[in-house]
């Protein structure tokens, strides 16, 4: 095996590992925050086709979200072929809060991100509460 193969593969390795793709299932990335009177949830979900590859549910009081990936390329030169693909299953829960309206759940996906939004109600939002901190 020439060096430059054994460098490209052991680079793939790395990249591999810092994104998360040697698990079978892997974490998907999320923010959620409240907007109003719903929950936000956003998830990047790049390379998808999101009528096809992905399923959102709300089961036992959360909402989940699972998706699959499928991505494949190829690297044609003068005289050499490569070809690589990248499959990959990923799910996450999110423990929606007392009084979110399960009914009225609603997702798009614009530019690699899935933005599911639930209406909670003012349930969702307590007061802050202010804590003193003293010291010892």
């Amino acid at each position: 095996m020439d060096l430059v193969k054994r460098e490209s593969d052991v680079l793939e390795m790395v990249r591999r590992f810092f994104s998360g793709d040697l698990e079978p299932v892997s974490w998907l990335r999320v923010e959620e925050f409240v907007d109003g009177d719903e929950l936000v949830v956003r998830a990047e979900l790049p390379g998808i086709d999101p009528e096809k590859d992905v399923d959102i549910s709300v089961v036992n009081g959360s909402l989940r979200i699972s998706a699959e990936r499928e991505e494949k390329s190829e690297h044609k030169e003068k005289h050499s072929y490569r070809s690589e693909f990248h499959y990959g299953s990923f799910v996450r829960e999110v423990p929606l809060p007392e009084g979110a309206k399960e009914s009225d759940v609603t997702a798009t996906y614009t530019d690699g991100v899935l933005e599911v939004r639930v209406p909670v109600g003012d349930q969702a939002r307590p007061e802050p509460v202010k804590i003193p901190v003293t010291r010892g």
